[in-house]
């Protein structure tokens, strides 16, 4: 679902994308790559693929280049399975950023600050403000924090494996959907390719 010649069009001329064009001019060993070399790289070496839809998901871009299909034209089963195409499709954007590991999450970024900040405090009251005589009381809520950080990292992973296997799941079979859909000549796929971001312009 991710429109490869876009994908090459961003890499090679949004500076979001810089690391990646390096790595492409890296493993093909020039510079002033055109689009289609850098397509061909994505090709020859999916690791660089990866990296690009990585970064999508970290900045909160989808990587889902189709847009909904228009119902308007569809009748009968036709309409029936597009309804459900773009039923998926809604929820594959939604969930996507549930892809990214959580270890490299935005969840675990949150948490490690705000963790720190409450250590922080816990060195303002007992030092600052004199309270040695309840150090051991704060530092309890401390540890509290700590419990409840832990367990609310806990549940969040869990939240993501979930939710990452939904996405991939709907993925395959909305692919199959619109596979099916092209067969019977209900739509061109070539039609849905969103072919450029908003954001990037």
């Amino acid at each position: 679902m991710t429109n490869l010649d876009r994908v090459a069009l961003e890499i090679k001329d949004v500076g979001l994308y810089n690391l990646i064009l390096q790595d492409v001019e890296r493993v093909l060993g020039k510079k002033r790559l055109t689009k289609e070399e850098i397509k061909d790289a994505l090709l020859a070496h999916p690791e660089i693929y990866e990296e690009y839809k990585q970064t999508n998901v970290e900045y909160n871009l989808s990587n889902i280049h189709l847009k909904n299909i228009n119902l308007e034209n569809l009748k009968g089963e036709c309409k029936d399975k597009a309804l459900k195409v773009n039923q998926n499709l809604d929820t594959i954007r939604e969930i996507e950023k549930y892809t990214l590991d959580f270890e490299h999450s935005s969840v675990l970024v949150i948490i490690f600050s705000v963790e720190f900040f409450v250590l922080f405090s816990v060195q303002y009251f007992i030092v600052l403000l004199s309270l040695k005589a309840y150090q051991w009381y704060i530092y309890g809520v401390f540890a509290l924090s700590i419990v409840a950080a832990w367990l609310y990292a806990k549940k969040e992973k869990k939240k993501y494996k979930i939710l990452s296997e939904k996405f991939y799941k709907l993925y395959d079979e909305t692919l199959l959907l619109i596979d099916e859909l092209e067969s019977k000549r209900c739509i061109k796929k070539e039609d849905l390719w969103i072919t450029e971001s908003d954001e990037h312009i």
